[in-house]
């Protein structure tokens, strides 16, 4: 059989002498061209089905050990030599391709139905030249005949085990992992491949139409983590490698892209429909510089004031789940470098969310370097953002104040709308213990005992026509960082409509003001400020309403709250008053 290599370098064949045509018996052994060896039966198949598209005489061979070659031939001797040479230098095959012998082999898997190595009527194919003709005449052009496609040959049980002994510890805990997200491996992640592995490893082929053996092939296992990790598809999960921060980790290329540093961060925003960030976190510091980054995190509007959180020595992990986002924070202080991460991530995406978020902590690797003190640096400031990002900020805050020494705070029924959380001062969570939306005030207890510098004293004599009074409250909604205090006078003792729950002021207040408590010159308490109603008719500019002490004590009474009762009537200075405002008045937020 003649076979004629047709490529750029053809005159390289028109050179072989004559005398390659006159070979000895032992040239005529047939021999093979190796141009790639695999360690998986899948990866093999991938590397004919390419190889056979680009060139002639391809075959297919298990080498034992778990190995598969894919080699060119058969050849005599002299022709292999020469096929070598001339592919290698067209850089058709690798430049380590070698001449091997059919004992190399020991069963031929490809082309399917052939068996080369030990047929003893194998034609040994040469290539033969005439070096007196300057040019090659072509064959007459035909049409090409279609390349055969490489059927899939699959492992055989002891080439499965064989192939299996390489998996390292992770790879076959990787497996584990996958057969349980599949729904057939109940036990524990150990990597050992015990009688329940083996179950479910052949429930899995069962299931998936193969031979249950229990013994996954190198296909089958490649098939498993295939549809196991078929989740992060469309995401473009990479390695990336910020040099500045001095991280390398994994992350949704696919969805987010660098935008900016703002020390301690590096920006990745969202760059489609899925509404993600990443920030990787880099600064030098000490322990207090992490506990610092821990309280600042919590501030942020990308971390929820809801979910687990957990600061250690060393390290801390902050989890934030909000109605429409959830967030993960790890970071860990070491040799003075403060780094770590944020996966920010749409909410009721959970399966896709905690893989990713496996993928990223597996990978996440310091590199040198932490980000400059400088970097992104700008003259734009804002109290609103911090490196770059929003404060967290209530839906709504309101002012109220603590009625006994366990924390409970009166305030404005107002504050509480669709609350997915309520703070007292931002920092602790309360829940309503009694609502009174016809009166407007709510009682909000603590949902761990605080100890209030003051509680209120409710004034039991009636107050005076025209006589002072002071609302303490936070006006601007804490920006001011503590309450402050309005001054006006009583202007009538019950409502417009007569309501003997209310008492009418004359006093200029603002909404941040609702829920504080109204004093008397003697610092007792005559009610609370109740908030401006939103519709119906609007009263003139200085016309407020507080619902009286006797209407707060019979709430308190119904939340089983004995209030604290006075009848002096002593004028206190003025910096007193304040003092006792600030040590009894409260922010009461809401939050999403």
């Amino acid at each position: 059989m003649i076979r004629i290599f047709l490529a750029s370098a053809i005159a390289v064949f028109l050179s072989i002498q004559s005398g390659h045509a006159q070979t000895s018996d032992n040239e005529q052994n047939v021999v093979w061209v190796q141009i790639e060896a695999q360690a998986s039966l899948n990866a093999v198949n991938e590397a004919l089905r390419r190889r056979s598209a680009e060139l002639q005489d391809v075959n297919g061979f298990y080498q034992g050990g778990g190995w598969y070659g894919v080699a060119l031939g058969p050849y005599s001797p002299a022709d292999a030599e020469q096929v070598l040479r001339v592919l290698r230098a067209e850089n058709r095959i690798p430049r380590d391709s070698y001449i091997a012998s059919s004992s190399d082999y020991e069963r031929q898997i490809w082309p399917v139905g052939q068996d080369l190595l030990n047929s003893a009527q194998a034609e040994t194919p040469t290539v033969t030249s005439d070096t007196q003709t300057a040019e090659v005449t072509p064959e007459p052009t035909a049409e090409p005949e279609p390349t055969p496609v490489p059927e899939f040959v699959d492992e055989t049980v002891r080439e499965a085990r064989i192939s299996e002994r390489t998996l390292s510890r992770d790879q076959r805990a990787d497996l584990q992992v996958a057969l349980k997200w599949a729904g057939h491996y109940p036990g524990k992640i150990d990597a050992a491949f015990g009688g329940g592995t083996r179950r479910s490893m052949a429930a899995w082929q069962s299931e998936n139409g193969f031979d249950d053996t229990g013994v996954l092939t190198t296909f089958q296992r490649e098939e498993l983590l295939k549809q196991y990790n078929s989740v992060l598809d469309g995401l473009g999960v990479a390695v990336v490698v910020d040099a500045q921060a001095g991280i390398e980790m994994k992350i949704p290329a696919g969805v987010v892209a660098f935008e900016k540093y703002e020390t301690p961060f590096a920006h990745y925003g969202e760059t489609g429909d899925i509404p993600a960030r990443i920030l990787l976190i880099s600064q030098e510091g000490n322990q207090d510089t992490l506990f610092g980054l821990y309280e600042i995190m919590q501030t942020l509007r990308i971390v929820p004031g809801t979910g687990p959180r957990e600061r250690k020595k060393n390290s801390f992990i902050l989890v934030g789940e909000g109605a429409t986002m959830i967030s993960h924070t790890e970071v860990t202080l070491k040799n003075g470098q403060i780094k770590g991460f944020t996966l920010v991530w749409p909410a009721g995406d959970e399966e896709r969310r905690t893989r990713l978020l496996s993928e990223m902590q597996s990978s996440f690797a310091r590199t040198d370097g932490v980000l400059d003190l400088a970097a992104g640096f700008n003259e734009e400031q804002s109290i609103d953002l911090i490196s770059g990002l929003e404060i967290r900020k209530p839906t709504m805050s309101r002012s109220g104040f603590y009625v006994d020494q366990d924390g409970t705070v009166v305030t404005t029924s107002e504050v509480l709308g669709s609350c997915g959380q309520i703070t007292i001062d931002e920092e602790y969570d309360a829940e309503v213990a009694l609502l009174d939306e016809a009166l407007g005030i709510a009682v909000l207890r603590p949902k761990q005992s605080l100890a209030p510098m003051n509680v209120a004293e409710f004034q039991q004599n009636a107050p005076r026509l025209k006589s002072d009074v002071a609302v303490a409250g936070f006006s601007y909604g804490g920006i001011l960082g503590a309450p402050s205090l309005t001054y006006g006078e009583v202007a009538d003792l019950r409502g417009l409509d007569g309501e003997e729950s209310l008492q009418r002021l004359t006093l200029v207040a603002l909404a941040g003001d609702a829920g504080g408590p109204v004093f008397d010159t003697s610092g007792a308490v005559l009610g609370m400020l109740l908030a401006e109603k939103k519709s119906g008719r609007q009263l003139p500019e200085g016309v407020s309403f507080a619902a009286n002490a006797a209407a707060v004590q019979g709430i308190l009474q119904q939340a089983g709250i004995n209030a604290n009762a006075t009848s002096l009537l002593d004028q206190i200075p003025p910096a007193e008053l304040t003092g006792r405002a600030a040590g009894m008045t409260v922010l009461v937020s809401c939050w999403e």
